[in-house]
């Protein structure tokens, strides 16, 4: 054992607010999980003190009594090993007395007091090998404890933690009123609770509306002319919202979300029109002149296009409130390509399935097609997709992470929404016959002439992601945790040792700049190593539901998903009141019953995919005719002349195919919650054949195909959820957990 040069008094004055109490500020210092709980004082606490220890990959800790007697005692650092923590805890005599155990950099401590109580405070790796891997379950209990025996020492512990609300057992916080998407919701769970036949009709009557639509959108495009490109075109922005949301880990937007803004974006293009011709007219320019088209358009539209969002937050603005990082890139990128959507059919019916090179290109296996390269100049547009895409990424790095990173993360949107619009401004202005500024070319030159968004789009989803999962992290004590045991904890506790290391051994004398930025550098690799060890437990739960069956595997993204959304919204709440929605009783819930479907003793959830296929018109080399740029005045013109030219029949199949497409996107692509049983079908043949319509609408066809091909796997799949130390690999097994 080694003596540090730190006293009791410096290390105690760092952590405790008192021998028995966690400082309020050193808590809040990396969003600390905290816990308190009971144990015997016997060497099983100290094995799980020496577990948490190995848990986060640390070799050595320090110890020291609290009181303030003990202030000018030397801290001890010993090995994280059993008999080394007991032989200096012997050392200080047979009175029992209130000592702390915390890692070297102070980043996590668990306070044991003289009689029951000890707290453990950190990342919530450390504490789940403390208290068990539901952390806000053991919280719940503890609180349930001090409530039973009315000990004074343990009930003001759960009020300071925050396990109890401070005016006893019947208090309330105020929350937030509901809004008027959570009163809607509320009222369609009710319905469906009180009244499950009803919500069976609705949902049958669901599916064959969506067959019908499919039906008169087959025929439409059979008798209106020129409408060949139209189903492409579609297939290909819903192919690209496909990618994006699969990329998206991190999410708790549901794909059907996604859809339903699309639509919205897509109906942005008449108001953007009639605010287009608007301020045309109050700069006294007509709307269809170059410099309209060049230099109006690119600022009004770049905006415009977050109407969507906007209709978002005025009707559900708590749920905004618990968006991810991601959420917000995802929403932005289906406001625009519903926009996108719009422009690329206005041409396509402008051409009548003509081949056209300023139409959206890519394929099946491109990296988020739809973007438009215009011939001879070297100048792409990433397509509203994208660049919108890219505006709300960095709008969600901002507003998620700046309690973490600070208000130097409001540049990011700022800089993409000017990075977007430059690359829009230059795609207009050429194709308008103007020359773009020496200076704005340069600029533009420096991401590939609008080559490289994709990718920077994709950079800022691999942030977004990563944030998400660390801000997730922070929910530990509210959302209840996926089954089974994580992946990659060896390589996890690895990291965490070597950041630990890192941060304790760090000069105290460098520049504040200097040590943010090695602070930064130490904790990336958790960061990273936490990510993907999550999305890997997300995607061995989504495969061992999927060796279950459809029924297992929609329960799973169910519940995965809403687990996202809880675990957000608590981490952004950071104390605050919010709505808890969805409530944790009912994700627990959730999980007890997906674990008894995965035959898993621990609670459980499950990743999202999303599978779709989608058929894209090839780019050809054909001269363009006619205005054909981002500009809504020349889409709305361009639907307005085609339509104007049809008959009388087939003008009234295009309002029906119109319809048809639009019924299509917004409804019948929810996760399926009643499956039907065939096993009843000769007792009761018409509730069957409802509860098949109302699972098989066309949107939920490749849910449907993704659960039948997981009955391909093996039962056995399971098994990556299992704990590898049952093996004799891995991690050493967690008492307590």
């Amino acid at each position: 054992m080694d003596q540090q040069a730190m006293l009791t008094r410096d290390l105690v004055l760092r952590i405790c607010a008192t021998a028995t109490e966690f400082d309020r500020g050193w808590i809040e210092l990396d969003r600390k999980v905290v816990a308190p709980f009971t144990a015997s004082r016997d060497t099983s606490l100290i094995e799980r003190i020496t577990a948490a220890a190995a848990a986060v990959g640390v070799e050595h800790l320090l110890i020291c009594r609290t009181r303030s007697e003990h202030a000018y005692d030397p801290v001890t650092q010993v090995r994280a090993a059993t008999q080394s923590l007991v032989g200096v805890i012997r050392s200080w005599g047979d009175e029992p007395t209130d000592f702390l155990v915390c890692l070297e950099d102070l980043s996590a401590a668990v306070l044991v007091t003289a009689d029951e109580l000890t707290v453990a405070a950190g990342p919530a790796d450390y504490v789940r090998a403390l208290v068990g891997a539901d952390i806000g379950r053991a919280r719940a209990e503890f609180a349930e404890t001090a409530r039973t025996t009315r000990d004074p020492e343990l009930l003001d512990a759960a009020v300071r933690y925050g396990c109890l609300e401070q005016g006893g057992r019947h208090a309330r916080t105020s929350r937030p009123r509901r809004d008027p998407a959570e009163r809607l919701l509320g009222w369609a769970e009710a319905v469906r609770e009180r009244t499950p036949r009803i919500a069976a009709l609705s949902r049958a009557l669901r599916g064959v509306w969506g067959w019908a639509m499919t039906v008169v959108l087959v025929l439409a495009l059979l008798f209106v002319p020129g409408t060949s490109g139209v189903l492409p075109a579609t297939l290909l922005t819903v192919w690209l919202l496909v990618q994006l949301a699969w990329l998206a880990r991190s999410r708790t937007l549901s794909f059907a979300a996604l859809l339903r803004l699309a639509v919205l974006g897509a109906l942005t293009t008449w108001p953007v029109l009639l605010v287009e011709v608007s301020v045309a007219a109050a700069v006294g320019l007509d709307p269809a002149d170059p410099l309209a088209y060049a230099y109006l358009a690119v600022p009004v539209e770049e905006i415009a296009k977050f109407t969507p969002l906007l209709l978002f937050w005025l009707v559900a603005r708590h749920r905004l409130r618990r968006f991810a990082a991601v959420d917000y890139l995802l929403a932005a990128a289906a406001c625009g390509a519903g926009f996108q959507l719009a422009e690329t059919l206005a041409r396509t019916l402008l051409f009548g399935g003509l081949p056209d090179p300023l139409l959206p290109q890519g394929g099946l296996l491109t990296p988020l097609p739809g973007w438009v390269d215009l011939p001879g100049t070297g100048i792409r547009f990433s397509g509203h997709a994208v660049t919108t895409g890219l505006v709300g990424a960095a709008l969600g790095l901002a507003v998620v992470g700046r309690g973490l990173y600070g208000a130097r993360l409001w540049l990011l949107p700022p800089l993409a929404l000017g990075a977007a619009a430059l690359e829009h401004l230059n795609h207009n202005a050429v194709l308008a016959g103007l020359e773009p500024t020496a200076l704005t070319s340069a600029v533009f030159a420096l991401y590939g002439n609008g080559a490289a968004t994709r990718w920077l789009l994709l950079v800022l989803l691999v942030c977004a992601v990563l944030l998400d999962h660390r801000m997730l992290g922070f929910a530990a004590e509210s959302a209840p945790p996926p089954p089974g045991t994580a992946p990659l904890r060896r390589l996890t506790a690895r990291a965490h040792g070597r950041a630990v290391w890192r941060r304790s051994h760090l000069p105290g004398d460098i520049a504040p700049l200097f040590r943010r930025a090695a602070l930064v550098w130490a904790r990336f690799p958790v960061t990273l190593t936490q990510a993907a060890a999550s999305v890997l437990h997300e995607f061995a739960v989504q495969l061992a539901a999927a060796s279950r069956g459809p029924v297992a595997l929609c329960a799973a993204w169910r519940f995965l998903r809403r687990r996202r959304e809880h675990a957000m919204g608590a981490a952004r709440a950071a104390g605050r009141p919010w709505r808890r929605v969805p409530d944790r009783a009912e994700l627990g819930e959730e999980a007890r019953d997906l674990a008894e479907r995965l035959g898993l003793a621990a609670s459980a959830a499950l990743a999202t995919a999303a599978v779709a296929a989608a058929v894209v018109a090839a780019p050809l080399d054909a001269p363009s005719t006619g205005p054909g740029g981002a500009y809504a005045v020349a889409t709305a013109t361009a639907l307005g002349d085609w339509f104007a030219t049809l008959a009388t029949a087939d003008a009234r199949w295009a309002l029906a195919g119109a319809l048809a497409l639009a019924s299509l996107l917004v409804s019948g692509w929810t996760v399926p919650r009643d499956h039907p049983s065939l096993r009843h079908f000769l007792r009761t043949p018409r509730a069957t054949v409802s509860a098949i319509l109302g699972v098989a609408a066309p949107g939920q066809l490749p849910a449907a195909a993704a659960g039948l091909l997981g009955l391909l796997l093996p039962k056995s799949t399971s098994r990556l959820l299992e704990d590898p130390a049952a093996s004799g690999a891995g991690v050493p097994p967690v008492p307590g957990g």
